[in-house]
């Protein structure tokens, strides 16, 4: 074996060997890039990376990114999701488990605004679980709903997890907002029906809202407060959304009127303060920083292991990958699947995804389809135990009478459930494919 493809294989050894010591991911990476790619190709490396960085880093569509991230913080500082619980508990009447699925359809709506999974469990986790817990519902059931919903983000759009998919494969966001459009609103209804099916089933695991609670208010008096509290986050939501996929403004476009749309939604609650504006603010710029930190140093890995001919030894294995075209793609969603235990989707992205873009396009597979299946396969990721993001956010607030063991029994069901709805968008492209065309996309 040549003696740069040595270097390959023991670039990645060592990043999985400081990871396993604790390393942060970053640094993981940019310390086995820099020391191998100097080893294998010198001072070159050096001379390479800056323009390297500047190409990724001066993209235009990265822009969305922060605007993105400062309309989600806004809107979950703007404490909506709480009045929400409590107004979708009461529509849901005396349907057994409708409070589980109350919560699911307010992870859609936060999974819309602010698509992070972490600030959406950890809201969820505070807001709804002592609640399930005191009307009866099973510990389990009320730990896999919330994690579920939670991670919701992570593919319905506006996702910056396909905002950053579209860059990297070359793909009009926009393009990739519509295809994964209807497969998280899917996935979001199996959940949905595997609650409601639940509740009559097994009515002990998921008990109705009690009669006296909701009688506290008319029904009139409910309405009227869904729509005060519900319309203007749907709304903002409907114009960002619409504007990109039907092509009336750009993702960066979209993403500031979406970050102006969420002070005007918290401030017409009521909540508008500087405080406010300046935590959210604060946030956005840690968030950014942190994705665009990791970005630069993805990059450092990446181009060392091209450089050392670390693409010729991942095509050589996929070669031997039994099944053809179908073979190589569930191979790589089974390998995000795997790393998604334990490293971060933007690294996921920025390592693992292009290892793959030339022989998919080779084989002419759909792009499009191919970033809507690494995206659901990344959400359920955050779900698997013992590694799963989302289980330690919901541990961390979770009160002391939850165990770990009820929070990995819980999500096992919506595991399953993620995995159905992956074999389906696996075996139907069109579910990813056909709003993209419909709209001329």
């Amino acid at each position: 074996m040549p003696f740069t493809e040595v270097m390959a294989i023991l670039c990645i050894v060592s990043f999985f060997v400081l990871l396993a010591l604790g390393i942060p991911v970053a640094l993981t990476l940019a310390i086995s890039g820099f020391v191998f790619g100097y080893i294998g190709f010198g001072s070159l490396l050096f001379s390479l990376l800056p323009a390297r960085i500047f190409g990724v880093t001066a993209n235009y569509t990265l822009i969305a990114i922060p605007l993105f991230v400062f309309m989600g913080v806004m809107l979950e500082k703007s404490k909506i999701a709480n009045e929400l619980m409590d107004v979708i508990g009461h529509l849901a009447g005396n349907l057994r488990g409708g409070m589980a699925i109350g919560i699911i359809l307010v992870g859609v709506l936060m999974g819309a605004t602010t698509g992070i999974v972490g600030a959406t469990i950890v809201t969820l986790g505070l807001l709804s679980l002592p609640t399930l817990l005191r009307r009866g519902y099973d510990k389990g059931l009320a730990c896999g709903t919330i994690c579920a919903s939670g991670t919701l983000g992570q593919i319905i759009p506006p996702s910056t997890i396909l905002i950053l998919l579209a860059d990297i494969m070359g793909q009009s966001v926009g393009t990739l907002f519509a295809a994964a459009l209807l497969p998280g609103l899917m996935l979001s209804g199996i959940f949905c029906l595997y609650l409601v099916v639940l509740g009559m089933v097994r009515p002990d695991m998921a008990p109705p809202v009690p009669l006296e609670e909701r009688n506290l208010q008319s029904g009139r008096e409910t309405f009227v407060k869904f729509l005060k509290v519900g319309f203007p986050p749907i709304a903002l939501v409907l114009a960002v959304m619409g504007s990109i996929i039907g092509g009336v403004a750009a993702p960066t476009e979209a993403a500031s009127m979406g970050a102006l749309g969420s002070i005007l939604v918290t401030a017409s609650l009521g909540r508008l303060s500087w405080t406010t504006l300046r935590d959210t603010v604060y946030a956005t710029g840690r968030i950014t920083a942190a994705m665009m930190f990791v970005l630069v140093c993805a990059q450092v890995f990446a181009l060392a292991f091209r450089g050392l001919n670390g693409e010729k030894i991942v095509h050589d294995l996929f070669a031997m990958v039994p099944g053809g075209t179908d073979g190589l793609i569930v191979f790589m969603l089974l390998l995000i699947f795997v790393l998604g235990f334990f490293i971060e989707w933007i690294e996921i992205s920025y390592i693992v995804v292009p290892l793959f873009i030339p022989l998919l396009s080779a084989a002419n597979v759909d792009p499009v389809w191919i970033a809507t299946l690494i995206a659901v396969v990344l959400q359920t990721s955050f779900l698997t135990p013992p590694f799963g993001w989302a289980l330690f956010y919901l541990r961390g607030v979770a009160p002391p009478e939850v165990s770990t063991m009820d929070i990995y029994r819980g999500v096992v069901p919506f595991i399953g459930l993620q995995a159905l709805a992956t074999g389906l968008v696996f075996v139907f492209p069109r579910i990813a494919t056909w709003l993209p065309d419909a709209i001329g996309w």
